[in-house]
């Protein structure tokens, strides 16, 4: 079985991105990892030449700016990377430049990845998702926060980046899939509330004009504090975090306790709780 990682990322220095602890994390899986490095003005380029792994094949971009129409340009760049695996890949892992693998997920994943690999129905595998916010010590519990997505795919030429590259399609259709009881760590919403900020201001033009991004962003520090609900993570982080969180150079406290729902949104929560079903849940993905 052969396995392709694949990924984008742009000025992840400048915007404080996990982006090597997300590659360390994924290397053990693949046999190989497209990294697409778009035109940082930076040291991103210096900062990925700097794992030296004869597995990172680096794939140049040139990021079109004027694709402001719901962050199309995050698809098509994801698309790059992918369009430049090999063609004897079997499967294809994806991560963003802020998403990172747990090491002891690798048997659970690759054991899935062998058990479907002559299953042609099976076009992708789904993980479940832990979404860090303001610190390494808070995840978000609430219904704004996706619960799942696709991770994996088959090295399939007719599948492609979706939308913002949340997730994939095959011919305009969600891919069918099977979930895996593996995790991604996504730790976009933690940083420096200085870097957190700049990130914004540059997440925002890919969607709005200038004007509107400096409405919507006006803060020089985030504000961390304006959060729905989020609970205490009391488990081990990705072995690759470690240094990152140690040298965590800011304080962000939360009343666990308290929360901010709406009452649509607590009566939901209760529901999801009760069941385990997420009502109204957006899914770009057919769990066969």
């Amino acid at each position: 079985m052969f396995v392709s990682g694949f990924t984008f990322v742009r000025n992840a220095v400048k915007f404080d991105y996990p982006v090597k602890e997300s590659i360390l994390s994924l290397l053990p899986l693949v046999d190989e990892l497209i990294v697409c490095l778009g035109n940082s003005d930076d040291t991103t380029a210096d900062l990925i030449q700097s794992i030296n792994s004869p597995k990172i094949k680096i794939v140049s971009s040139v990021w079109d700016d004027s694709l402001r129409e719901g962050g199309r340009v995050l698809a098509v760049e994801t698309d790059k990377a992918l369009a430049a695996v090999s063609p004897q890949a079997d499967w294809c892992i994806y991560l963003q430049a802020d998403e990172v693998i747990h090491e002891n997920d690798y048997l659970v994943i690759r054991a899935a990845m062998e058990e479907f690999k002559s299953d042609p129905k099976v076009e992708g595998l789904l993980f479940n998702y832990i979404h860090f916010y303001g610190s390494y010590h808070y995840v978000g519990n609430s219904r704004k926060w996706y619960r799942h997505e696709v991770r994996i795919i088959r090295n399939d030429r007719k599948i492609h980046s979706y939308k913002d590259a949340q997730g994939f399609r095959k011919d305009d259709r969600p891919l069918k899939v099977k979930k895996i009881k593996a995790r991604i760590f996504h730790y976009g919403w933690v940083k420096n509330p200085a870097h957190q900020t700049e990130k914004q201001k540059s997440f925002h033009r890919l969607w709005h004009s200038d004007e509107k991004v400096k409405a919507k962003v006006k803060e020089e520090l985030f504000d961390y504090s304006e959060i729905d609900s989020l609970e205490e993570f009391t488990s081990t982080h990705p072995a690759p975090m470690k240094i990152r969180i140690e040298n965590m150079d800011w304080v962000f406290y939360y009343d666990t306790r308290q929360n901010k729902l709406s009452f649509k949104n607590k009566i939901l929560q209760f529901v999801e709780k009760q069941t385990g079903k997420r009502l109204f849940e957006y899914r770009n993905y057919r769990v066969i």
